[in-house]
């Protein structure tokens, strides 16, 4: 019906950048919020970024500044740049989306997850 699918992240030393891609497809009416978010092992799932379908964006008060949420409505994606990674940024990160699928329905939907390692 709906997917999200990520791309992007991996191994990166500290300091150093990457960037994660969302793709959402299948019966979608509409795209409205979009957001990342983090989970490390043995914590709760956190919010990163999100940006609404108007461009509207927050970001968790400690992320200011390094990360960036942007989003192209055409492509229907989602876009996370992290700059300045610290190995506390370690954690899988997932996408999310809300999506009017029809006239009255609307859901929310996660991307598989994809890891981001930060080493020190």
């Amino acid at each position: 019906q709906v997917q999200l699918v990520q791309s992007g992240g991996g191994l990166v030393q500290a300091g150093g950048s990457l960037r994660l891609s969302c793709a959402a497809s299948g019966s979608i009416f509409r795209v409205n919020d979009m957001g990342w978010y983090r989970q490390a092992p043995g914590k709760q799932r956190e919010l990163v970024a999100a940006i609404t379908s108007a461009g509207i964006t927050n970001y968790a008060e400690s992320l200011k500044g390094r990360f960036t949420i942007s989003r192209d409505n055409v492509k229907r994606m989602v876009y996370l740049q992290m700059n300045s990674l610290k190995p506390e940024d370690t954690a899988v990160y997932y996408c999310n989306a809300n999506v009017r699928t029809t006239l009255l329905h609307t859901n929310d939907y996660w991307g598989q997850g994809t890891q981001v390692t930060v080493s020190s």
